[in-house]
């Protein structure tokens, strides 16, 4: 049940970055099938199509999607990122729990990371001023 429910999140996350980039089709059976949960027959049915048609067309606009995924890496990316936040509002929460600069300094030096700016000495535009 979990990898089913893993697999469902991380296509409903795909389809939020790539979603666009699929053809109408797709997107919409995708999106009757993931958020509206509607079962193959079912999108069969309303879009008078065989049930084999939805099947593949799924299998298509999944593939899809992860081929853009490879190419992009938009989710690995926003994860990694999201991951890095958690990170620095844990260390802000312990610094405002213990009073710790060290916890201060981490989530300052996580912060530059994810900003992609030099360790320890503020905003490129402050860099030009000096």
């Amino acid at each position: 049940m979990g990898d089913v429910l893993d697999r469902m999140t991380r296509i409903g996350r795909l389809y939020d970055f790539y979603g666009p980039l699929l053809t109408p089709k797709q997107r919409q059976w995708l999106e009757l099938h993931y958020h509206h949960d509607l079962s193959l027959g079912e999108i069969a049915a309303e879009c008078r199509v065989s049930r084999q048609a939805v099947h593949d067309g799924l299998q298509r606009a999944e593939k899809a999607l992860e081929d853009y995924e490879a190419r992009l890496g938009y989710l690995e990316r926003y994860l990694r990122e999201r991951k890095k936040l958690e990170e620095i509002r844990r260390e802000l929460h312990n610094f405002r729990e213990k009073g710790s600069w060290e916890n201060f300094n981490k989530a300052l030096e996580l912060l530059e990371q994810l900003l992609g700016w030099p360790a320890g000495g503020g905003t490129p535009e402050q860099k030009e001023g000096s």
